[in-house]
């Protein structure tokens, strides 16, 4: 079982996020006040804490929402979730995982032409709420394996 380090929303698409105590959960719309919420496949995005670790050794001051995430885990191994697999956190709010990685921006993003490279498109996760609630950083995160792919979602976007 694994928790949740951080929480992170913004109000644009196409920026960092700032890490918030909390943020609210909306079913099948995603977090309350975040740019990626709405009726579709992508509402919540998941980082591993450890991912972003590895980038630090690179940049140290980098934090939390730089790579705009939504979630941040520690101790979940989301490079091993499949669509359709589940994510309880704190015992009420259930996420179902509907794309593994995303296609990098053009140009690439601030993080890549810094570092040489981006995490979000090799081990972003991207989720749909199936029920809403509060999370905050210190909740518990437990994987539930799913029964296959949700209808309409992709497999896998290519970096």
């Amino acid at each position: 079982m694994g928790t949740v380090e951080a929480v992170c929303i913004s109000a644009k698409k196409g920026i960092i996020k700032k890490p918030v105590e909390q943020v609210e959960l909306k079913e099948n719309w995603g977090i309350a006040d975040d740019a990626h919420a709405g009726d579709w496949h992508r509402q919540v995005s998941l980082l591993a804490g450890e991912s972003i670790d590895g980038v630090k050794d690179k940049l140290p001051q980098i934090g939390h929402g730089v790579f705009a995430e939504n979630i941040v885990t520690r101790g979940v191994d989301l490079a091993g979730l499949k669509i359709g697999d589940q994510l309880l956190i704190n015992g009420e709010v259930l996420l179902e995982i509907t794309q593994i990685g995303k296609e990098c921006h053009n140009s690439g993003c601030a993080i890549k032409k810094a570092t040489g490279d981006c995490i979000m498109p090799r081990e972003g996760i991207f989720s749909k709420v199936l029920k809403g609630g509060t999370v905050k950083a210190g909740q518990s995160i437990e994987v539930r394996p799913g029964t296959g792919s949700p209808q309409g979602a992709p497999e896998k976007t290519a970096p």
